[in-house]
């Protein structure tokens, strides 16, 4: 009793610094607006929609999410006892995967909803641009994440250290790297759906973008159904 307790008051605490992360591009946003200079639509993508919203804040909320989603099954030393279920793999990754979507998604859903309406003043092309990268960019993170937590114990601490060093520091002057950001395919999306205001830079076009997100989620699920093999009991 006293260990479920536990546990529900980090689920709590996980769920707030969750809705504190996601209200904070909404805080910058109202700010950036409010300032005598208004920012132009780059200082808008550069400081709220790429750096924070893409490269820190969703990842963050993803993985305070994604990690942990065998983490019970793991600790208690029952997965391998879930895959002795006649059942194909995919059947055991897939809910875990969509289970992490639904939950840290209208976080990230909501806050870059808010903040694309502030920024842009309502503009439903540029706010439905903004919203879509958001969701496919949980997605991408979530299916990343969801496999790290099935093949390390400290999935958080590599998460972390992938948010900040590749997504944040390599992904944003090393320009190689970009193709294997997430946080720059999520940004690509973005200026493929709404090229009228998201024009320029060196991303790629909307339909490479849609196949590369495509085989980014499905190899990672791959992985994570490999990595359940893997602990099946002979």
């Amino acid at each position: 009793m006293y260990q479920l307790t536990l546990r529900q008051l980090a689920g709590r605490w996980r769920l707030l610094i969750m809705a504190v992360l996601a209200l904070m591009p909404v805080v910058i946003a109202t700010l950036m607006l409010g300032d005598a200079h208004a920012p132009s639509v780059k200082e808008f993508e550069t400081a709220i929609l790429s750096a924070m919203l893409a490269g820190s804040i969703a990842p963050l909320v993803v993985l305070a999410i994604a990690a942990p989603a065998f983490a019970n099954e793991i600790e208690d030393r029952t997965l391998a006892n879930l895959t002795l279920s006649p059942i194909p793999r995919w059947q055991i990754a897939l809910p875990k995967l969509l289970a992490t979507i639904t939950i840290a998604g209208p976080f990230i859903l909501a806050s870059a909803l808010a903040t694309s309406w502030i920024a842009f003043l309502g503009d439903p092309r540029a706010v439905l641009a903004v919203t879509t990268s958001a969701v496919v960019g949980v997605a991408l993170y979530a299916s990343a994440f969801v496999w790290l937590g099935l093949v390390s114990t400290q999935a958080i601490g590599i998460g972390l250290l992938y948010i900040v060093l590749w997504e944040g520091l390599f992904s944003g002057f090393v320009s190689g790297v970009r193709l294997l950001s997430i946080r720059h395919h999520a940004i690509a999306l973005m200026h493929g759906l709404d090229a009228r205001r998201f024009a320029g830079g060196d991303h790629l076009g909307l339909a490479p973008t849609l196949v590369i997100a495509t085989l980014v989620f499905g190899g990672f699920l791959f992985l994570s159904v490999r990595r359940l093999r893997q602990l099946d009991v002979p």
